[in-house]
């Protein structure tokens, strides 16, 4: 009889562990499914070329998720915000882990202002003005641009 009541205890012990941990982790924000990427070519204005791989916001949803919650950014891969008229509008780094370098480009891909951007985990969280009106953003990890020789005045294509 004691071994049958340790048995049962043992199997409650055990559930509630198992319902704490899914509990806890249905807490936490789950990470976006790994999406499809496109690769993207920069042409800089010396002529040669650099690439990258980017998920395309294009999306109301999209545009506001942007990079939130991610933990890391792969080198050489970003997200490319596509919006179907011009605008002038900031961004901002709610709830983005990453510290993000964003190009602004015009609709013919060509880049007119390059921002740093900090992470900002609670309000109030700075908003990054362009300065400019713009129909595409890239967001990439911080310092790819000057790494990779990417000025303002180069233009880039999505393949």
């Amino acid at each position: 009889m004691a071994r049958l009541k340790w048995i049962v205890i043992s199997a409650l012990v055990g559930l509630a562990v198992v319902g704490q941990v899914f509990w806890l982790r249905a807490q936490q924000r789950p990470e976006p499914p790994n999406p499809a990427l496109r690769p993207l070519s920069i042409t800089r204005q010396d002529g040669s070329r650099v690439r990258l791989f980017v998920e395309v916001a294009a999306t109301p949803e999209a545009w506001e998720r942007g990079l939130m919650f991610r933990k890391e950014l792969p080198q050489n891969q970003g997200m490319l915000f596509v919006f179907p008229q011009a605008s002038g509008s900031p961004f901002w780094m709610k709830n983005t882990l990453i510290p993000l370098s964003i190009a602004f480009a015009d609709g013919e891909g060509v880049i007119l202002r390059i921002l740093d951007m900090t992470p900002c985990l609670s309000d109030p969280c700075p908003t990054y003005y362009p300065g400019v009106a713009y129909r595409q953003a890239l967001e990439v990890n911080q310092g790819w641009f000057r790494q990779n020789g990417v000025r303002e005045g180069d233009r880039w294509r999505l393949e």
